[in-house]
């Protein structure tokens, strides 16, 4: 780790938090809270407790399910004081469809108070400040609009001249984009203020025609990204970092449930892993686990007693360094 030890262990994830109904039987749903970032800051407040800050900056509605979540966050160990309250927009929600383990989505997002989250400068500015670990989505550039995005990536430079880490996870979904050149060039835009890159790589080929996870490392490190991990669901993993490459073998898993929030779990375990001091390619290893927990699960959220193991590896080596 560098820069003060990552402005010792302080974390902030940005983007929209929404009410997640997902199948856990026969026409029978689980009421939760999810979104992409939000997934992985739980999960990395969850193993690493209070040896680090984790906060997470949104914006909610005045609404019951609104109030609902600012407690189900500060009982998570999520640090609250950046969310923002709308009185005229409230939470988005989102209903998981399975085929199988194979996931797909049906949002209701249009009046959601998350899409205004970057439209005050001061307000991004003040809640990425002193931050160690700043991370963020595509999916949180396409809901935030032109001016929102224009927000958020000066903040972000700004973070990172006084010393913060950005990661980023692209995560494409082109429904949110006007098209697919705003989409590239949003994206695209994201990468000049990155450190650390988490695409995965099916949707860099959809996007950018990319042939291989190489081909995507060669991309990002090329605009300046220092290390990309490109994920490949049950292929191997693309790890780059320190000018070399090295593909990391995904264990094979079993009693696989559902796969969503996969991607965003393994981001928090990558991301705990490197935020206790560990290198590249254990923090690889432990984002391949944490995923295939997570996947073992149903909705996006693993159950707080599955993550036992994960949080004593991070405990030990904490303290041991």
């Amino acid at each position: 780790m560098t820069n003060q030890e990552w402005l010792n262990r302080n974390v902030v994830g940005i983007g929209e938090a929404m009410i997640e109904f997902a199948p856990v039987g026969e026409n029978v749903y689980r009421r939760a809270f999810a979104g992409d970032t939000l997934n992985t800051c739980w999960h990395i407040a969850q193993i690493v407790r209070d040896r680090a800050r984790v906060g997470y900056f949104t914006k909610v509605g005045m609404d019951a399910f609104s109030a609902e979540f600012i407690d189900f966050v500060a009982a998570s160990g999520l640090k609250s004081d950046a969310i923002v309250r709308d009185p005229t927009h409230s939470i988005g929600l989102y209903v998981i469809s399975l085929t199988g383990a194979e996931r797909s989505f049906t949002y209701w997002r249009d009046s959601s108070a998350a899409r205004r989250l970057a439209d005050d400068f001061d307000a991004v500015l003040a809640a990425t400040s002193g931050v160690g670990l700043i991370h963020i989505s595509g999916i949180t550039l396409a809901i935030i609009g032109e001016s929102g995005r224009r927000n958020l990536l000066k903040a972000l430079d700004a973070a990172r001249s006084k010393g913060s880490i950005v990661s980023y996870d692209p995560n494409a979904r082109l429904r949110l984009w006007r098209d697919a050149a705003e989409m590239q060039h949003g994206l695209r835009e994201a990468l000049a203020v990155t450190d650390i890159a988490l695409p995965s790589f099916d949707d860099e080929a959809k996007l950018w025609g990319d042939c291989d996870p190489e081909d995507t490392v060669k991309r990002m490190s090329a605009a300046g990204v220092r290390e990309v991990v490109v994920k490949n669901g049950q292929d191997a993993v693309a790890l780059f970092n320190g000018g070399s490459l090295t593909r990391v073998q995904t264990p094979e898993v079993s009693n696989i449930r559902d796969t969503t929030g996969a991607g965003d779990s393994f981001n928090a375990g990558y991301l705990a892993d490197r935020l206790a001091g560990m290198a590249p390619l254990s923090a690889c290893q432990l984002g391949q686990e944490m995923a295939g927990e997570i996947i073992s699960h149903f909705g996006a959220l693993a159950p707080e007693s599955s993550l036992e193991r994960f949080r004593t590896r991070i405990r030990d080596h904490i303290e041991k360094s």
